[in-house]
């Protein structure tokens, strides 16, 4: 078992979300829209995906936080994973994996209503901070498809983790990595 303070968590998901700012503004239309080698998501599609996931994790989050409130079940400002949680998403790290339909990109999505989505999923996290920070964020858990049951404050580091996970790949279709 891990423990690290929601604040750090919080901090390091803003380091994310900005680096993934960052790489999307220096890229130009082209690379954004260009079809990769293997055919699958150009980058206005990876970043769509990640906002429609970005939405999903968020709303979990907000489910889960909502019933240790409503059991009252203080927290202690801290987050625990557990060392399965830990050591699967190490291991998926570097896996092509196939994205779930739900989550798949519509293509409909313009790259700036996207971000736009992204910014305000971030706004609506910082909203829950004070109750990431009041409330037990480990105890109630919901089901991720390839990690298992989650609790709340693993959702929420896992939302810096697919972000990190999927600007590598950006980095690796624009041959910047």
């Amino acid at each position: 078992m891990k423990s690290i303070s929601v604040e750090e968590v919080y901090e390091k998901n803003d380091r994310v979300n900005e680096r993934l700012q960052t790489l999307i503004i220096s890229l130009d239309r082209g690379e954004i829209d260009r079809i990769p080698e293997d055919g699958k998501w150009t980058i206005a599609n990876i970043v769509e995906h990640i906002a429609i996931v970005d939405t999903s994790m968020t709303r979990v989050c907000a489910k889960l936080l909502r019933k240790a409130e409503g059991d009252s079940k203080p927290g202690d400002g801290c987050i625990t994973s557990s060392d399965v949680f830990a050591e699967t998403t190490v291991e998926i790290a570097n896996l092509k994996m196939e994205a779930p339909d739900m989550v798949q990109p519509s293509g409909e999505r313009s790259i700036e209503e996207s971000l736009e989505l992204i910014n305000g999923n971030r706004q609506r996290l910082e909203e829950l901070k004070p109750s990431f920070e009041k409330f037990d964020s480990n105890e109630y858990r919901f089901p991720h498809p390839f990690l298992g049951d989650l609790s709340a404050g693993e959702w929420l580091m896992l939302i810096g983790g697919h972000k990190a996970r999927h600007i590598k790949q950006i980095e690796r279709q624009v041959g910047r990595k």
